[in-house]
């Protein structure tokens, strides 16, 4: 019997075939999904409702990364929820098998490739990468070091007209209390290392615009961290007549999502310069807010557009001086609630509602501007269903046979329960040809043991 290792435990995994290597589990157990490229062998298994990723890895490196993804998470960082760790698994004839880290599936989620198609907007891409940067410099804050930053181990979901970035594998990675500049910057030069060859990789495939260079868009990388590294804990040197700008500062910081616990503010001897570096301790300043006032639980933007809604609606019923929690709970009721209330059912797995009820925003806005009046949310949100949402892909699960994992793709995956091992081939495909094949059954093993330096300098 296998030892289960879980701090929420969920009973209905304990019968699953744990005797069987994950890679030949049978599809009753299983989900299809898409999902990025990885080391090891990676499952979606769905038990009732709840659909779990399980991993295939080795015994001390499921520990580590069960117990990393738990103080993550602790730590309120976008990481995927941990949720159990297999050990002690053995097959029919006895011979030992590796442990299964299992985690929560991020509902609504994707991995990178799954955005991309033939002639992906540059704007997307950029959307993309600086998900990347806000995780990576929210990470480093906290004194993670990854070591393995790449667009594989990372999960989007939209949040309003942008992305959010979730860590999605955490076997490399550290937790210290405090990151050097030497440390950030190797996590940084992995980043780019890594990121290259994933965008290489969608550009041999043809998935990546012919405008977008691979090395340009790691250069911007680089440049993006560094300027909100820079604006997340900069110092600050400014006269003592510019005190505004020590607010201007905090609200700086507000905006990209930060909260700042203090700022060190210190005066030159004769009080003519103040230098100012804020300590940021945290990020998800609107969606606390937003929770706290509604309960709804959201990503930044969305909590970002949906609190600017809500605080249209106060100044609209000329609430100003009513308490802001009271106008919160109307706003629910009166807008948010009956706008999500209207999807169908068979439409629910298209969008989050926080992320429907911000296009509809967008599509009233676009309506009202066409037809030259104040469209209401209800009728809005009508024109969206038909219009938008009936067009959109699922982003919550497939419930095909067989998942595209490129929109508008109409290839059949080899496996559909493991989307890395790409596409089926068809009966009329040519072999693959290697050219480097051509001259490997002319190397001479014998000579090839040793490292011949003169006869390399010659050929140079």
């Amino acid at each position: 019997m296998p030892r289960f290792l879980s701090a929420k435990p969920d009973a209905r995994l304990i019968p699953l075939p744990w005797d069987q290597p994950l890679a030949q589990w049978p599809t009753k157990n299983l989900v299809a999904l898409p999902r990025g490229i990885s080391r090891h062998v990676v499952r979606f298994i769905k038990v009732g409702d709840e659909v779990y990723a399980a991993k295939e890895v080795n015994q001390e490196f499921a520990l580590h990364e069960y117990r990393l993804l738990h103080d993550l998470v602790r730590l309120r960082t976008p990481a995927v929820e941990a949720v159990a760790v297999v050990s002690g698994r053995v097959d029919q004839n006895g011979e030992p098998l590796d442990s299964v880290l299992i985690t929560k599936h991020l509902d609504f989620s994707l991995p990178y490739r799954a955005l991309f198609s033939p002639g992906v907007r540059h704007d997307t891409v950029m959307r993309l990468l600086d998900a990347m940067v806000v995780l990576l410099a929210r990470l480093h804050l906290l004194g993670f070091m990854w070591g393995d930053v790449s667009l594989s181990n990372i999960l989007f979901r939209r949040d309003a007209g942008s992305f959010a970035a979730y860590l999605v594998d955490a076997e490399t990675g550290e937790l210290h209390d405090q990151l050097s500049d030497g440390q950030r910057a190797h996590d940084l030069d992995i980043a780019r290392v890594n990121v290259f060859g994933d965008f290489c990789d969608l550009e041999a495939g043809g998935l990546l615009d012919e405008s977008l260079d691979p090395l340009n868009l790691v250069e911007t990388i680089d440049a993006r961290y560094h300027e909100l590294w820079n604006e997340l804990t900069g110092i600050e040197e400014f006269s003592g007549s510019e005190l505004h700008r020590i607010e201007s500062r905090v609200r700086r910081l507000n905006a990209l999502g930060f909260d700042v616990a203090e700022l060190d503010i210190q005066t030159s001897p004769d009080g003519q310069r103040i230098t100012i570096q804020p300590k940021v301790v945290d990020a998800g300043h609107h969606s606390r807010r937003l929770m706290r006032l509604t309960g709804l639980d959201t990503e930044e933007n969305q909590a970002r557009r949906l609190l600017n809604d809500l605080d249209t609606f106060r100044a609209r019923t000329v609430q100003q001086n009513v308490d802001e929690s009271v106008v919160a709970h109307e706003w629910l009721t009166e807008c948010f609630e009956p706008v999500v209330n209207m999807v169908p059912a068979e439409l629910s797995e298209k969008r989050d509602p926080a992320q429907i009820y911000h296009e509809v925003l967008d599509y009233r806005w676009y309506m009202s501007q066409r037809e030259n009046r104040e469209v209401p949310l209800t009728e809005a949100m009508q024109g969206y269903i038909k219009d938008v949402l009936r067009n959109l892909p699922d982003e919550v699960m497939s419930k095909a046979a067989l998942v595209q994992v490129q929109q508008g793709d109409t290839r059949q995956l080899a496996n559909p329960y493991d989307p890395s091992m790409g596409f089926a081939d068809g009966e009329d495909d040519a072999p693959v040809h290697d050219p480097w094949e051509d001259t490997a059954k002319d190397v001479d093993v014998q000579s090839a043991t040793t490292l011949d330096i003169d006869a390399l300098r010659a050929k140079g």
